[in-house]
Formats: C-alpha cells, structure tokens, sequence
C-alpha cells in the first residue's frame, strides 16, 4: 500500500463528463475504473491507519490501567481513603452545584443584560468548580476498584 498516494486530485470539469443520451466511451469507462480503485485504495489505507490508530492508544491504555493497578496493590490503604473521600465530596459537589444553579436560574436576567455580572459570577465560581472538579475525578479514579487484569 505504500505506493498508492494518500491524496490525488480527480478531473470532474464538463469536458470530462459524456453528455446525455450518447454512450459512454471505452475510456471513459476505464478512467472511472482507475478512480474506483484508487478509491478503493484508499480506503483500505485508511482503515489501516486507523487500525495502528486504535491499537496504539489501546497500548497506552493497558498501561495506564497496569500503572494504576501497581499504585493501587502498593498502597490499598491509600486507595480505599481515595475512594471514601471521593464518596463524601461527592455529596459536597452535589450541594455546591445545585447552589450554583439556583444562583445562575435566579440571575440569568442579569447575566444576559451585564457582561460584567457574568464575569463576576464566573470569575467568582469557576476556579473553585474547576478545583472541585480536579480534586474530585482524582480521588474517584485512584478509589475506584481495580480494572479486570489483562489476560
């Protein structure tokens, strides 16, 4: 496959297409079969490309689950506050957002008439949801059970 081009360019201008009612030529024929296969082609070295795509990122999946895995039988004690913590902060993030979205419900009027007033309001909450945010998927992953074992 390393010898057909991954782009190439197709003449579709009006003298290269048989004008209606007249039989297309023989080289017409064979022009659209060059093109088929080219497109054929290239399809096939797409599907290869996504091929190595999916298995790289496969590959850095399986070790990242390894790694994981390694970190969590090294420290289960850790683990397991990881995953009560994730627990309890999850109570905590539920709460904190429904605050933000009565405050965002009861001042929506104002955010759309005063740039400023959303600003503020984003300025105000959004480091501190980003934050939460952070710290919460983090104990959540390092808590959560150990994926099945690679086999």
């Amino acid at each position: 496959m390393g010898d057909v081009p991954l782009f190439t360019q197709v003449d579709i201008s009006a003298a290269t297409i048989a004008t209606g009612g007249q039989p297309a030529v023989a080289g017409d024929l064979a022009e659209t079969n060059r093109l088929l296969r080219d497109i054929a082609a290239h399809q096939q070295r797409s599907a290869e490309l996504l091929a190595a795509l999916l298995e790289q990122v496969s590959m850095q999946q399986r070790q990242r689950n390894a790694e994981l895995r390694s970190w969590k039988e090294a420290n289960p004690e850790l683990a397991a506050s990881c995953r009560r913590a994730a627990e309890s902060l999850a109570k905590v993030h539920t709460e904190f957002l429904g605050g933000l979205a009565r405050e965002a419900a009861e001042n929506a009027d104002d955010f759309a008439d005063s740039e400023y007033a959303l600003g503020e309001f984003i300025d105000r909450h959004g480091p501190r949801l980003a934050h939460f945010n952070g710290v919460l998927q983090l104990f959540a992953q390092l808590g959560a059970p150990l994926p099945p074992a690679e086999g």
